[in-house]
């Protein structure tokens, strides 16, 4: 039993779109993302996925709209639910999903980021 400092871990890695797990609670891991630009569509099929805005502003698309997120803000997506993330500026969050999601779902792309990478 350890406090983590979202400001420190952060501080730990520069690359955008390569979440890097911060802590297990259960099967779900704690996530932290820097992001920015345009990611892919995608979606989970087993699992719901918590983004929780820490620090800028993120959008996430959706077929039908549009969702803002601001600091302190979060949603989650549904599974099966294709959405798209991206952040005109850089934008850090929290993503909580259980391990072994895969960031980009079925989607094979240079996005694709490897999984299970701690700081």
């Amino acid at each position: 039993m350890k406090k983590i400092n979202l400001k420190n871990k952060f501080k730990k890695f520069s690359e955008h779109w390569s979440p890097k797990v911060i802590a297990e609670l259960n099967d779900y891991q704690f996530k932290l993302v820097k992001i920015k630009d345009d990611f892919v569509w995608h979606n989970h099929q087993h699992t719901d996925e918590a983004f929780i805005v820490i620090k800028g502003q993120i959008f996430i698309e959706f077929k039908d709209r549009t969702e803002e997120l601001n600091e302190g803000e979060m949603i989650i997506v549904p599974k099966g639910v294709n959405h798209k993330p991206y952040a005109k500026n850089e934008a850090e969050i929290m993503i909580v999903e259980p391990r072994g999601v895969i960031n980009t779902g079925k989607v094979n792309d240079d996005l694709t980021a490897p999984n299970d990478q701690w700081i």
